[in-house]
């Protein structure tokens, strides 16, 4: 991995900032895509555009091309933990967690208590009685057996935003294209569970999309489906939320966003509805929820995540917060904290296939 702003070309820049969200789901989608650079004055035809979309996969500057699939839709439940690891046993400690398939990420994070957090992702629970929350549980019991560290489970309450955009200097800088009106016309069901063929495709496209010309054609053939199926089932999964967005996924330590600083509020509970909203609105947050408190331990309810590019504009960006939540109460110094990351120790991503498999039906 290398940092390539500097080097990012005129078209790099174009497809960086236009294709985050709102990619085409059609038979060949790079068609209109660079159609839609051209009017922004960006001269790239279709096969072009696919080319270089491909390049920048290979060379690490995008994370991947795709669907961005929303677990949490898909089945089972995820959540955010908390931990203490002595400093003598950290090493230890770090390794006997992230031998729990069950644990996404986990990043080393500055606090002077809690300098450990991690994501468990799980299936549905196999008891019938019982779901994906009470599995999360099970795992943080044998993680604490295996640790001797007491966790502190911090699940979401209630999502206010989660889209990371990270925006480069150069065409459509406002990142503002939405070419999904060019799929095909599909209406949402109220369905929680998927069939067979549902789960096969979330499989499928979990990892990214083929960089072709005609993608959902390669999936549907992978999957021996038919690919109007799959434009369709695609295009749904996007009006019912199983998809976030298609399009492309920055690597954002190659462009230069490596200054990742979890905001965490004490936020009163009259003002929370307020709050929320306002803080999702603002362009450089990329995650903002509501998630409990731990009393004596954990005082906060309030995380926003923030990235930047410098330690000075990390810092700008969050007093930005910071004065964005004084117009809502009187903000005390002991009412938030930052916590930088300072170390991944983990990250292997969501275990989709599992989580999708127990709510197949």
């Amino acid at each position: 991995m290398r940092e390539v702003d500097a080097d990012l070309t005129t078209l790099d820049r174009g497809i960086i900032n236009a294709f985050q969200g709102g990619f085409p789901v059609t038979k060949r989608p790079f068609e209109p895509a660079a159609a839609a650079l051209r009017e922004r004055g960006v001269d790239v035809t279709g096969p072009e555009l696919c080319e270089r979309v491909r390049d920048l996969d290979a060379e690490g500057i995008l994370s991947r091309f795709g669907a961005l699939v929303n677990a949490e839709a898909i089945g089972g439940a995820a959540s955010l933990v908390a931990m203490h690891a002595p400093e003598e046993r950290y090493e230890a400690v770090a390794e006997t967690v992230n031998e729990f398939t069950a644990v996404a990420h986990n990043y080393e994070r500055e606090h002077p208590h809690l300098n450990m957090w991690f994501v468990v992702s799980v299936a549905d629970h196999p008891d019938p009685d019982k779901d994906g929350s009470d599995r999360v549980e099970e795992v943080l019991a044998d993680i604490e057996a295996a640790t001797g560290q007491e966790t502190y489970n911090l699940p979401k309450l209630r999502e206010f935003h989660v889209g990371a955009k990270f925006l480069v200097d150069g065409p459509v800088s406002d990142g503002d294209i939405d070419l999904s009106r060019l799929g095909p016309d599909v209406s949402p069901t109220d369905r929680t569970t998927l069939t067979p063929a549902e789960r096969d495709l979330v499989v499928e496209i979990q990892g990214g999309l083929p960089i072709t010309e005609t993608p959902y054609a390669d999936v549907a053939a992978a999957i021996d489906a038919d690919v109007d199926w799959v434009i369709e089932t695609i295009r749904r999964f996007e009006l019912e939320g199983k998809v976030r967005r298609v399009g492309v996924i920055p690597n954002h330590y190659a462009l230069g966003y490596t200054e990742n600083g979890m905001t965490v509020w004490d936020v009163p509970e009259d003002v929370l509805g307020e709050v929320g909203p306002a803080v999702a609105d603002l362009p450089f947050v990329t995650h903002c929820y509501e998630r409990p408190r731990h009393a004596g331990v954990w005082e906060y309810n309030f995380f926003a995540m923030t990235h930047g590019r410098t330690e000075a504009e990390s810092e700008r960006r969050i007093a930005e917060v910071r004065d964005l939540m004084a117009e809502y109460w009187e903000v005390s110094e002991d009412d938030w904290d930052t916590l930088f990351s300072t170390r991944i120790l983990k990250k292997t991503g969501i275990r989709i296939a599992d989580r999708a498999d127990s709510n197949t039906a």
